[in-house]
């Protein structure tokens, strides 16, 4: 299933497309609003696969916003204006759909959603792991990793970095939901969107972040009260 919201300043579009996402079984829709400024926060504490967006919108318009999105989901703009194409695929849209937009163009666009998350589970579906170590593909091979050297995991759109206490980063083609599906739970937690850290690495909390030498990881509204209850088990008074 794949999540998505849609955002559209007018209300008439805005039903349409929610109209096709509820029609498409393996659509998910998990919030719609009139403008980005509004689903900003939401997308900030929820993990959304796919955003629906128009274009040209008042105050600030889809590109701009996803461009303002530190790992933006994956985009299908919505838009009046065929002018604007060349710049959504700038910003590695998986589609661009031409309003008035009619069921088949929406489908085939939500098509090319899935195939491109099909291809990407594939990828994580050759991870292989145990309680001591994973293999991932890297760069065109196999990296045994231990667990035990990796500090926090960090989301980069499409791509994981694997961030490591004695070598650098790795980098590989895995969504953060496969991956910390795959980590062991006692030792691993999602504390962001963006960031899985190693429980046994945290030797700084401040402000509601974790600190990792010079690297500061947001605790995000949505994973904050399982990572205070782990503190709360752990804290001697």
């Amino acid at each position: 299933m794949i999540t998505c919201i849609t955002i559209d300043d007018e209300p008439l579009a805005l039903k349409q497309v929610v109209s096709y996402i509820n029609k498409t079984p393996f659509l998910e829709l998990k919030g719609n609003f009139e403008s980005p400024i509004e689903a900003f926060s939401f997308i900030q504490e929820n993990t959304i696969d796919l955003i629906f967006i128009d274009i040209n919108m008042p105050d600030l318009n889809g590109l701009d916003f996803v461009k303002s999105l530190k790992n933006p989901p994956k985009v299908i703009f919505t838009t009046a204006y065929s002018e604007y194409a060349l710049e959504g695929f700038k910003v590695d849209a998986i589609d661009y759909l031409l309003k008035p937009i009619d069921y088949a163009s929406f489908l085939k666009a939500a098509n090319k959603a899935k195939e491109w998350f099909n291809l990407k589970q594939n990828a994580a579906e050759e991870i292989k792991s145990n309680d001591d170590y994973l293999f991932i593909k890297s760069e065109y091979k196999i990296v045994r990793v231990k667990l035990d050297d990796i500090t926090y995991i960090e989301g980069m759109r499409e791509y994981v970095r694997i961030h490591l206490t004695v070598e650098k980063p790795i980098m590989t083609l895995l969504s953060m939901k496969l991956l910390e599906q795959q980590l062991p739970s006692n030792n691993f937690m999602r504390v962001h969107r963006s960031y899985i850290v190693n429980l046994s690495k945290i030797s700084t909390i401040e402000r509601n972040r974790i600190v990792f030498d010079k690297t500061y990881i947001p605790i995000s509204e949505q994973y904050k009260d399982v990572f205070h209850q782990f503190i709360e088990k752990n804290f001697l008074q």
